[in-house]
């Protein structure tokens, strides 16, 4: 589990600062989702805070995919009821606790049950809801909980108006476009916390995204549990569009000069899609050669297990394909080690699958029960040690294959956006075509921009460059 301390503008100067505090817990969509629960508080009076000690609101972004991560939402609750009740004895004033994301959908009651301190609990499609519920807490009455699976809802209640002052720091956002899955993998909790697929309405998606073009905004990535899965309703009103679609017309905005999505699912790469990566007449530019496509397992077995709902020879011809429409494309995947009944020989499929595909970068765990989901009451639970030794030999793959994809950018010239300072000197960080981190001394003047630079060495974990004629 990441953990990310959401950093935004100051709040509108037409109402008393108050300072709010948000800890944001999993993945990219729940950054998205902090980003806009500041927005929608920022009319409030609210600022934010580096630290929850200093804030008036704190809020608790939880994610429910890793392991214990309920566990970590209550020790976390118990040092921010100390500090209230401290604040509270010192006479500073009241402190406000929210547990929000998908540990607020799944728990809300039991939340309120074992930690009264807490204020407020917020499904991850209900904080449009946290200026009223806020509001009904601070007069101690009405409703305290806020969840329920109704995207359109969150949705409609950021209007393009709203977008437009949507607060955003660099030249990259994130953009969710869809929300929930009906694929039911038995090892996620995602369906029964996000609920059933629902994609937000093209126009909607690309009023946000003009504002956040007008901020300066020049990478987007597009956010969703199966984000390929994209079908929201045409610009016309009439028929749907598909992810292809959507990205085409997000790549005429001005201003947006890259585009990227996650999370995929093999089953929903479609053949538009596929296209849009490739070199021919539906090519689009903008639609960086980057794919984050998991596979979880290389075992047919463990895939039936699983529900993922395609098999290990499919996804390596479906990889095929894409590499035969962009062959420099480069790919990211998802793997679990140890799901229940995982033998040596599934494990070896696996190993086998990586060795094949070759990955540029891969994100690996160790099955962990998530309750209520079919694979926690599966039996041949794999010893944790056997996961874990397991782990770890993949681990090494997966890094002997970043390490080498990115020594073989040595040498070449690809465009970098610069997104921030580097921590010495005047140098900047950048992101490559491929989502690495680029170094690069002297261009700090640079941030914002795409440039040309040529990449002298390429470690592990980044790359380093010079701009060219440096």
């Amino acid at each position: 589990m990441t953990e990310t301390l959401l950093a935004q503008p100051e709040a509108d100067d037409r109402a008393p600062a108050k300072r709010l505090f948000i800890k944001t817990y999993g993945c990219q969509m729940n950054v998205y989702d902090s980003e806009r629960m500041a927005d929608v508080l920022r009319p409030l009076g609210y600022a934010t805070t580096d630290t929850a000690e200093s804030a008036d609101f704190v809020i608790l972004n939880t994610c429910h995919i890793r392991e214990k991560a309920a566990e970590k939402v209550y020790s976390e609750l118990g040092k921010l009821r100390e500090m209230k009740d401290k604040r509270a004895a010192a006479g500073a004033g009241s402190m406000t606790i929210a547990v929000a994301g998908c540990v607020a959908q799944a728990e809300g009651e039991e939340i309120m049950r074992r930690q009264p301190a807490v204020d407020l609990v917020v499904g991850p499609q209900a904080y449009h809801q946290l200026p009223e519920l806020l509001t009904r807490t601070a007069r101690a009455r009405g409703e305290r909980i806020g969840a329920d699976f109704a995207p359109n809802a969150k949705f409609d209640a950021l209007s393009a108006e709203g977008a437009a002052a949507r607060g955003v720091d660099g030249p990259t956002a994130f953009l969710t476009v869809q929300e929930g899955c009906d694929k039911f993998c038995t090892f996620c909790v995602v369906p029964y916390t996000r609920g059933a697929e629902w994609s937000r309405p093209a126009a909607d998606v690309l009023a946000e995204a003009r504002g956040l073009a007008a901020k300066g905004v020049r990478e987007l990535t597009l956010l969703g549990q199966n984000v390929n899965a994209y079908d929201g309703q045409a610009v016309s009103g009439e028929g749907v569009w598909s992810l292809a679609q959507l990205a085409r017309a997000l790549a005429e905005i001005p201003g947006i000069a890259r585009i990227r999505y996650t999370t995929s699912h093999p089953n929903d790469m479609t053949e538009d899609l596929i296209a849009a990566h490739g070199d021919g007449p539906d090519r689009i530019d903008a639609l960086m050669p980057y794919l984050h496509l998991p596979v979880q397992s290389g075992s047919d077995r463990i895939l039936r297990l699983m529900n993922r709902k395609h098999g290990r020879q499919a996804y390596i011809d479906l990889i095929a394909r894409i590499r035969a429409a962009r062959p420099d494309l480069a790919l990211s995947g998802d793997f679990i080690v140890g799901f229940p009944g995982e033998t040596d020989r599934d494990f070896e499929d696996t190993l086998d699958l990586v060795r094949q595909v070759h990955y540029a970068s891969a994100f690996s765990f160790m099955y962990s029960p998530r309750p209520g989901t079919p694979a926690s009451g599966m039996g041949a639970q794999v010893p944790d040690a056997v996961a874990r030794e397991r782990l770890h030999r993949l681990q090494a793959l997966l890094f002997e294959q970043q390490t080498a994809f990115n020594a073989s950018q040595a040498g070449k010239v690809m465009n970098v956006l610069f997104e921030k300072k580097g921590r010495y000197g005047r140098q900047a960080i950048g992101r490559s075509p491929y989502l690495q981190s680029v170094h690069v001394e002297d261009a700090d003047h640079l941030i914002g921009q795409i440039v040309p630079v040529e990449i002298l060495d390429g470690q592990q974990n980044s790359l380093k460059g010079r701009l060219i004629g440096a």
